[in-house]
């Protein structure tokens, strides 16, 4: 299905289109209509069923706008670019490397440096996508995608549009360890809303300015902390690492999760964990496992923090699109909060004996610091501790030099106090490493969108449906009376659709037109079940009975009206419809000719 096809079948069932429509629209942002986001809501509690409730983690929500600092440590503020090109011609900025995999067989040009990108476009006679101007020559520069703003009046605090969610989870660790009660390893899930400025945004879902991401953070300690392997060990997986990316002839390689980490295709375990998590839900939700991999990041893209990073990629419209990342962070995240921030983003780790260690440590005659040194005697007592405490042998002679501010201060050794003394310790303090798997919810939405159209007859007759798993589709059932001149069946009709929603299903309810014509619209949005009311079912001396129609098969069974809500509740559960069939009359002559 072509993605224009999809953004149009979208817009006309109510899934999503583009916002802001009465004033000409806005590039870049999306409403999900009642369809959309009841599809998104599903696929959030479905991700939350699995990645916070199954793996026993708990679930924050954080702002969405944080001060300027909070980027500062996390380097946004100075690494989290886009390659830019702007057309000489007519003013139009595009993404450089997109333009650049459009025009050659390059998969990743975000990767490059930009002077290579800059090469290429001249090589391959690369024009502006919007007026024709070729754009050799015009600069490629880095442009930061975070949207500023102000927080508070006046002489404002300068803030930021998080452009993930990660960082609320990071500068929450403080008190989230108390949760935890101090021991690792433990999770810390959010589901929100996150922001980047796109110089160009496209393809429906897949490039937005606001868009939801679901993000689990999982703190470990990297000496002793495993994943749960075993659960996952044998689930086949499409890996597609970065040597054969890299080879001439390079392929998919089909393996299972315990395998690539045992061989060191997978270097993290924790991270092959998760992509064998991931895959299991990925399965569960809808999406077409023929057209899903994993694929490593090559050297290139790799975020200079991250030991192994994958990404989750579906196959859309001919094109590949990363739904998720799966990063081994490292400590750099907490380090780096550690170093700005005003908080310990460390746990205390018990040691199973105490240890009698020598500790090197210095206590600086002040009364000689003060008057030799002024307002820098604070910051030289600092550094002979930091000293004593990296090279202890740099106090061996009669004087001993430290750097502050720029400047080599030199302090007699008999002033600093230095000294090894022998200490008993009942454990220390560390840094948890962080184990990230992050997903795109829109882009998984679209995705589960082009997976599941269909096109097929039914009774002669061609049909449009979204196949889509009944656990995710944005209703569970819709009700029809088969006519609406019989108050018999309007009546049981309206109270059969009363009781599944008391029983928390969702539920439409459609008299309008044909049922050939009902079902058709409740094919084309995905409702996995529909419910007719027809003359056969009112029983006047027996309980009354209704028809169940499943999408996909369009067969249909007859089920006790009283009976409905747990049939469907099961089926929404993933019970199979063959088990309705076997245990209720199947209805051969299609309802819809009655």
């Amino acid at each position: 299905m072509a993605a224009d096809d999809l953004v149009e079948l979208a817009k006309r069932r109510g899934f999503f289109f583009g916002s802001n429509g009465a004033y000409g629209g806005t590039a870049g942002f999306y409403t999900f209509g009642p369809q959309g986001a009841a599809l998104k809501r599903n696929l959030e509690d479905a991700w939350r069923d699995r990645f916070t409730i199954q793996e026993g983690n708990r679930e924050i929500e954080a702002p969405t706008v944080m001060p300027e600092p909070v980027f500062e440590a996390s380097g946004h503020l100075e690494g989290f670019d886009d390659m830019l090109v702007e057309c000489g011609e007519c003013g139009e900025s595009h993404r450089a490397d997109h333009l650049v995999e459009a025009a050659t067989e390059i998969e990743d040009a975000e990767a490059l440096p930009g002077e290579e990108v800059e090469g290429l476009i001249a090589d391959n006679d690369v024009a502006c996508p919007s007026c024709g101007t070729p754009l050799a020559g015009e600069p490629v520069e880095a442009f930061n995608l975070m949207f500023a703003t102000d927080i508070g009046p006046g002489d404002a605090q300068p803030g930021y549009l998080r452009p993930e969610t990660a960082q609320g989870i990071f500068v929450e660790f403080p008190r989230l360890k108390e949760y935890a009660r101090g021991n690792l390893p433990f999770g810390i899930t959010q589901i929100g809303p996150a922001y980047r400025n796109e110089i160009s945004p496209r393809g429906g879902l897949l490039r937005l300015r606001e868009f939801t991401q679901a993000e689990l953070e999982q703190f470990i300690d990297p000496e002793e902390d495993e994943p749960p392997l075993d659960r996952v060990r044998d689930v086949e997986v499409r890996l597609y690492p970065a040597t054969e990316q890299e080879a001439e002839d390079g392929d998919y390689l089909n393996t299972t999760v315990g395998e690539a980490v045992d061989e060191g295709v997978i270097g993290s375990p924790w991270v092959g964990y998760y992509l064998g998590v991931a895959q299991a839900w990925y399965e569960r939700v809808g999406v077409d496992t023929e057209r899903f991999r994993f694929r490593q990041h090559l050297a290139g893209e790799r975020a200079h923090y991250a030991a192994d990073c994958w990404d989750a990629e579906s196959e859309v419209d001919g094109d590949w699109i990363e739904i998720a990342g799966f990063a081994y962070r490292g400590d750099y995240d907490l380090s780096k909060h550690g170093e700005y921030g005003d908080d310990s983003f460390t746990v205390f780790k018990r040691y199973d004996e105490p240890k009698t260690v020598e500790r090197a440590t210095v206590d600086p005659d002040m009364s000689v610091l003060g008057p030799e040194f002024g307002g820098d005697a604070g910051a030289v007592a600092e550094a002979l501790q930091t000293l004593a405490e990296r090279d202890p042998d740099a106090f061996d002679g009669e004087t001993v030099a430290v750097d502050v501010n720029g400047e080599t201060r030199e302090v007699d050794v008999d002033v600093a106090n230095f000294a090894v003394e022998e200490t008993t310790e009942s454990g220390e303090h560390i840094t948890p490493h962080v184990v990230e798997p992050s997903f795109g919810v829109g882009r998984t939405v679209q995705t589960l969108l082009a997976h599941g159209y269909r096109e097929d007859e039914v009774d002669g007759e061609s049909r449009t449906y979204l196949s889509l798993e009944p656990e995710i589709a944005p209703q569970d059932a819709a009700v029809f009376p088969l006519v609406t001149n019989d108050d018999r069946l309007v009546g049981l009709a309206e109270r059969v659709a009363s009781d599944l929603r008391a029983a928390g299903l969702a539920v439409a309810y459609d008299d309008s037109g044909s049922i050939g014509r009902r079902y058709r619209r409740q094919d084309e949005v995905g409702t996995p079940f529909c419910v007719t009311v027809d003359r056969d079912g009112i029983k006047g001396d027996g309980p009354d009975t209704v028809t169940v129609r499943e999408r996909d098969s369009a067969a249909q069974v007859r089920v006790p009206a009283d009976d409905l809500a747990a049939e469907l509740a099961a089926l929404r559960a993933g019970e199979p419809f063959d088990a309705l069939l076997d245990r209720y009359e199947t209805v051969e002559t299609d309802v819809e000719t009655n």
